[in-house]
């Protein structure tokens, strides 16, 4: 009965080293093949934007300030008791109009005096003239000296210029009189009243008011040295426009034009100070705002514009990677006449007007590289899903954080205590955020 059970036992042990034998074949040339198949890079994910070409305005661009067109101090010329305020707190004023009465009682009796002093001087200059022309007479027939006549005569002279003081003493004390009503010399606008009625105001002392013209209004503002040579340059057959915009406004808020060009450099700060002149028709700009000032000296024309966020810079110079039709990389070496904003105008015909250029993404891409354009509403395919992907982004001690590779974005919730958490991409792919030693933070895209 033994031998028949140890010659079963014995079948069963070889049968299981021939399965496991066949098993472990098997999975070996499973791993060669995969090792041997070619593996295809999967399409690199990046955002584009189109080459444009147009009209771009050769500007500089400053900081200015915005001053008053003319600003007058109002001060009394005469001393008194302010009697009548006729103008109350940023009031708009015209040319004339009346802002200030002083107490005239006074000044009206000098008037009053100066008149009567000038019609007894009169009197006397008429008596003395008399007195000189008999003795006049008198001298004709030897019956005055010589010396009595010239005596008279004169002093009838003294008289007449006693008369002409006393005719301009009249003016003066008249003068003085109009003075007690103080008028806008200009066309403004009132600020803050300095004195109220009842206060005794000092001749030529006591500031009263300021006002401020602001119908036209000027900003000023200071240019580099280097660029005074094209400033003067356009400025010499033209009148360059200049644009200012509010700190609270995206677009220009008002145009005007270039009125004046200092006459010297500031040595201390290697500027020039220019001067332009607005209408302020709605009174947009208001003296002393800090406004973003754009000079415009002429317009390049056709001009080929991108993205500044596209020029990546390189061991050889400035480069940017163009999708071909067969969405192949392409990488061009460029060179950038000058930044708008958001903007970068290329020299040359490097680009061409149409052509795409990677906006987002540059860092994984090499030259001739398969690259698949992701836009807000278009999903990612399949081949990018199976991607991996990873970067250290540093240290955090937050409990949610967002994580972002080339465009595609996740948050993680729970940092503080989770060791590996997953989120959701933007473009809707899965992410899986580990977090490594010392509390570093790794993302991977994943499918």
């Amino acid at each position: 009965m033994s031998n028949p059970r140890a010659a079963v036992h014995l079948g069963l042990v070889v049968l299981s080293s021939l399965l496991l034998s066949t098993l472990v074949g098997c999975d070996k040339q499973e791993q060669a093949s995969a090792q041997s198949a070619p593996r295809t890079a999967a399409p690199a994910p990046v955002a584009v934007a189109k080459v444009t070409q147009r009209d771009v305005p050769v500007q500089i661009k400053v900081i200015g300030n915005v001053e008053a067109y003319s600003t007058v101090i109002v001060k009394s010329r005469v001393t008194g008791e302010l009697q009548k305020v006729h103008v109350a707190p940023g009031q708009d004023v015209k040319t004339g109009e009346l802002l200030f009465e002083i107490d005239p009682r006074w000044y009206e009796a000098a008037v009053h005096e100066a008149e009567a002093r000038l019609e007894r001087d009169t009197a006397l200059a008429k008596n003395t003239q008399i007195d000189a022309t008999r003795v006049q007479a008198l001298l004709a027939n030897n019956a005055a000296t010589r010396e009595e006549a010239d005596k008279a005569k004169y002093a009838a002279e003294a008289a007449q210029a006693t008369v002409r003081a006393d005719q301009a003493a009249v003016e003066t004390a008249k003068l003085e009189l109009t003075y007690t009503k103080i008028a806008s010399p200009i066309v403004g606008r009132a600020g803050a009243l300095l004195a109220n009625q009842g206060n005794v105001i000092k001749s030529d002392d006591t500031q009263l008011l300021t006002l401020n013209q602001v119908e036209p209004i000027y900003v000023t503002f200071n240019v580099p040295e280097q660029d005074l040579p094209q400033v003067r340059k356009f400025s010499a057959t033209t009148q360059p426009s200049v644009d200012v915009t509010l700190p609270s406004d995206a677009a220009p808020s008002e145009t005007g034009k270039l009125t004046f060009i200092d006459n010297l450099v500031d040595q201390d700060t290697g500027t020039i100070r220019l001067r332009a002149t607005f209408e302020n028709k709605d009174r947009q700009l208001w003296p002393g705002q800090f406004v973003q000032v754009a000079l415009n000296l002429t317009v390049d024309a056709n001009a080929i514009v991108i993205p500044s966020r596209a020029v990546q810079p390189g061991q050889d110079g400035m480069f940017v990677f163009v999708v071909r039709d067969d969405m192949t990389a392409q990488r061009r070496f460029v060179k950038i006449r000058r930044a708008i904003g958001e903007e970068s105008v290329i020299e040359g015909d490097v680009l061409k007007p149409g052509e795409q250029v990677v906006t987002d993404g540059q860092l994984r891409l090499t030259p001739d590289a398969k690259v698949q354009i992701i836009t807000p509403t278009t999903a990612p395919t399949a081949a990018s899903k199976d991607q991996k992907l990873s970067r250290t982004t540093g240290e955090t001690p937050v409990s949610q954080i967002d994580v972002s590779w080339h465009g595609l974005s996740a948050r993680a919730d729970d940092a503080e205590t989770s060791s590996s958490v997953f989120g959701h991409t933007t473009h809707g792919l899965k992410a899986r955020v580990t977090f490594g030693s010392p509390r570093t933070i790794r993302e991977q895209v994943a499918s």
